[in-house]
């Protein structure tokens, strides 16, 4: 990717200055609108803070808000509680790293301010490095620049903005799992299988990542059938699949047994301050060397299953209650997104979704002639991914995460919407051949953006209501997330 050519150096710029002012604007509203008393983890300060660390948590306390609390926690203390087991240790190893680096500031600095400004400055890098990123990715599987630029431009304004940079691991997995696709687009297995497995020590949703491998196994499989040894093949397809499925799933397998080699043998208590003893026993946590959890005694010992059910009552169907009816209309946006995607999709390839996008490669060079973008056919595994999220999320999970799942997992969320501009949007249509329009419509005195989404947004009014609706969303969701995240007030 280096050096940038003109479309990822405006990528690149649009994205850092995004990424500035959501620090400002998470600054500003933490300071005029106040906390609200949520019921949100929040463990005891151990050390003393001084002047400057008070400014720093003035300036950057809105980005700890939430689950933010366990990773900043895990980075300083480790795994202490048995809950903070549902908090995969990717992120909190590269805040402690982060950390580390800050070290010359220890001395002016608490640990917790530390912690915070390597939130604040690691995913300030994550996320931009994931817009790049995404841009690559487009351009390698929907062969339309234009479109992989609007996509890369509208994840900037992804409706996940506050977790891009809010001490979330989203950015980090966002970062690596676009990486990985890229990778993979370019024929380099190896390396995508190993950014998709360290993605799966930030999230344990990296886990379905594995599908992406597995998918361009097959496709190889069955390009070569024709002029090779079917059952040689079929062993190396077979050996293949395995060695991804382990290769993606290791870091999350050893992350389960480092827990149940903490809470399942018999061994002395951690030496733990009486702080956090005492909000153990106010709160219920369960500590390492407590009596062995019932988990232990399961066929499989998943305590990351445990966690889901016990501590946050992840389950099958189980938020369908009538009271949980806004989180659902909080949700709705990107589902209808997803599933809009997926129909325009499969009712424009219905053979390809049949054959599972396994068509022969002469085949899949005539499709990408008559249908290049997004619905082009290399675009068919990364819909499937998608909709697998949403079921996943829809039936078995908190339905008001879907926002940020599906915003740090798929480019779907994006290259849909890119797609929909492209097509229906006059203005971006019209670019290339008739740039003065934009200037006519431009207010007076002010010279015309060569950023699309400005474009737009300074001719708002001549925009189609489709437009309108997507920027109208994405940009929406992105001042609302920070203006109530960063406040403990309810959000995706």
């Amino acid at each position: 990717m280096w050096p940038l050519d003109p479309s990822q150096k405006e990528v690149l710029t649009f994205a850092i200055r995004c990424r500035i002012l959501t620090l400002t604007l998470q600054v500003l509203f933490n300071a005029i609108i106040p906390d609200h008393h949520a019921d949100a983890f929040s463990p005891p300060r151990l050390a003393p803070s001084g002047s400057v660390d008070q400014l720093v948590e003035g300036l950057l306390g809105g980005l700890s808000r939430w689950d933010a609390e366990h990773f900043l926690f895990i980075a300083e203390h480790g795994y202490l509680y048995e809950h903070n087991f549902a908090f995969l240790p990717g992120f909190p190893l590269a805040l402690r790293t982060g950390t580390e680096l800050l070290k010359p500031l220890q001395g002016l600095l608490s640990r917790r301010s530390c912690l915070l400004l390597s939130v604040a400055l690691l995913n300030f890098l994550f996320s931009v490095l994931a817009a790049v990123a995404l841009h690559d990715l487009g351009r390698l599987v929907l062969r339309c620049p234009r479109q992989a630029f609007y996509a890369a431009m509208l994840f900037c304004l992804s409706p996940a903005n506050v977790f891009l940079a809010a001490g979330y691991s989203e950015a980090l997995f966002a970062f690596l799992t676009f990486s990985a696709m890229g990778q993979l687009e370019r024929g380099r297995s190896w390396a995508s299988g190993l950014l998709f497995a360290l993605a799966t020590g930030v999230r344990s949703n990296g886990l379905v990542s594995v599908g992406f491998l597995v998918h361009s196994q097959c496709r190889g499989f069955f390009s070569s059938l024709v002029v090779l040894n079917p059952l040689k093949q079929l062993v190396k397809l077979l050996t293949s699949v395995c060695l991804s499925v382990l290769t993606v799933s290791l870091p999350f397998a050893l992350f389960q047994y480092y827990a149940y080699s903490q809470f399942c043998f018999p061994g002395s208590a951690p030496s733990i301050p009486e702080p956090l003893v005492q909000l153990a026993v106010d709160r219920g946590y369960r500590i390492r060397g407590d009596e062995a959890p019932p988990w232990c005694s399961w066929p499989l010992p998943l305590i990351y299953s445990y966690i889901q059910d016990v501590y946050w009552n992840v389950g099958f169907l189980r938020y369908y209650e009538l009271r949980q009816v806004p989180n659902f209309l909080l949700a709705a946006p990107v589902a209808v997104l997803v599933v809009w995607a997926t129909w325009a999709y499969v009712t424009t390839h219905p053979w390809l979704c049949l054959t599972l996008g396994l068509l022969r490669s002469k085949d899949s060079k005539a499709l990408e002639k008559t249908h290049p973008g997004f619905l082009g056919p290399k675009v068919f595994v990364y819909l499937v991914h998608a909709a697998a999220l949403l079921l996943s999320g829809s039936l078995c999970m908190h339905v008001q995460v879907l926002t940020r799942l599906l915003g740090s997992s798929t480019p779907i969320v994006y290259w849909f919407p890119a797609y929909l501009l492209q097509s229906q949007e006059p203005l971006l249509r019209s670019v290339d051949t008739v740039p003065e329009k934009f200037a006519e419509n431009s207010p007076p005195g002010q010279k015309t953006p060569r950023n699309c989404i400005l474009k737009l947004l300074y001719n708002w009014k001549a925009c189609s209501p489709v437009t309108r609706c997507i920027l109208g969303y994405f940009l929406t969701y992105w001042l609302l997330g920070l203006l109530l995240h960063c406040n403990f007030l309810p959000w995706t």
